[in-house]
């Protein structure tokens, strides 16, 4: 399968993103009490979970296999990379689990909640993720966060970062992140280095 269908796959043209400090304000900044459902069929309040160690990476939209990527998309900086980006934190699960630490994907995937976390689920399953999804398609932990999104097609989406949360507070954010399939890995090997 081409690249152009394909979410498994990285193009290796993509543009990188530049940092333009959209998330320099988070670190110390207090995990809002946002309540999200989850891929599990709960619901999770952030603040809450947040009191544990714990990575939240953030994401613009999932894709299927079979469905076409088209060339805008790619064109966005950081836009291309949400499956393998899931999938790293997948095959690193137990590393993170290993250091004491949940791992949690947001994403803001639908047009809204229901049909968002109807996808999130079937991309959990499909891709057999250990963790749990949230869907913030109403974009509360976002807009509580201020963090950077942007539009495409008349659709909002979060742009791609990963944040380090202990005792209810960030205390490191990733972003930009580049290349998405290596995001878990950076993290972990931060969280290791400490």
């Amino acid at each position: 399968m081409d690249a152009t269908k394909d979410p498994y796959v990285l193009p290796s043209d993509l543009p990188v993103p530049e940092n333009d400090g959209a998330c320099a304000h988070l670190v110390g900044v207090r995990m809002p009490s946002v309540v999200l459902r989850s891929t599990r069929g709960k619901l999770l309040n952030v603040a809450e979970a947040s009191q544990h160690r714990g990575v939240f990476f953030f994401y613009p939209h999932t894709g299927r296999p079979g469905d076409p990527i088209t060339r805008d998309w790619d064109l966005i900086p950081g836009a291309r990379g949400c499956t393998p980006q899931n999938c790293g934190f997948r095959d690193h699960y137990q590393e993170f689990r290993a250091l004491a630490y949940d791992v949690f994907g947001v994403s803001g995937q639908g047009a809204d909640e229901e049909q968002g976390l109807k996808e999130q689920i079937e991309f959990a399953e499909r891709v057999q993720l250990p963790y749990e999804l949230l869907n913030d398609s109403k974009f509360q932990l976002t807009d509580s966060l201020r963090l950077p999104t942007f539009n495409y097609h008349e659709k909002r989406f979060i742009k791609r970062l990963a944040l380090v949360v202990e005792s209810g507070r960030i205390h490191r954010v990733f972003y930009p992140v580049f290349p998405p399939d290596r995001c878990a890995a950076e993290v972990l090997s931060y969280l290791r280095d400490r």
